[in-house]
């Protein structure tokens, strides 16, 4: 992946300020988390929805995963940004709800068959039922 642009990750700290984050910017625990972050960054570069969009819609989907019983302790953030990734794709008609299932259960299959520390690749038998 490469460097996530400073000045775009700034804009969206700025817009929702429950971003974890660090004086230098948003923190990320692992990897994946930093790749939803940027794929989002370059959805909104694309203009596929707006800041402000983007935080009514994620707030949403806090507040469903609260209601379910997520404790709420920071941990999930990255978990509900990515739900929240996967819903506004859908909704937008970017990829359909099937779609991005088959693509979560393939790489699910690519990542059992991946030794740890190696690069994920995904194959078409990952995408068999």
């Amino acid at each position: 992946m490469s460097v996530i642009d400073a000045e775009a990750a700034a804009s969206a700290a700025a817009a929702m300020p429950g971003i974890p984050r660090d004086a230098d910017g948003p923190v990320f625990r692992e990897p994946w988390e930093a790749h939803a972050f940027a794929m989002a960054l370059a959805l909104h570069a694309r203009g596929l929805f707006t800041w402000p969009e983007w935080a009514a819609s994620l707030a949403d989907e806090i507040r469903g995963a609260q209601a379910a019983g997520d404790p709420d302790t920071g941990e999930t953030y990255y978990r509900h940004w990515l739900a929240n990734l996967e819903k506004m794709i859908a909704a937008k008609g970017v990829a359909t709800a099937d779609a991005l299932h088959r693509y979560r259960d393939a790489w699910d299959h690519a990542a059992d068959r991946t030794p740890h520390g190696r690069p994920i690749e995904l194959r078409p038998e990952d995408f068999a039922p």
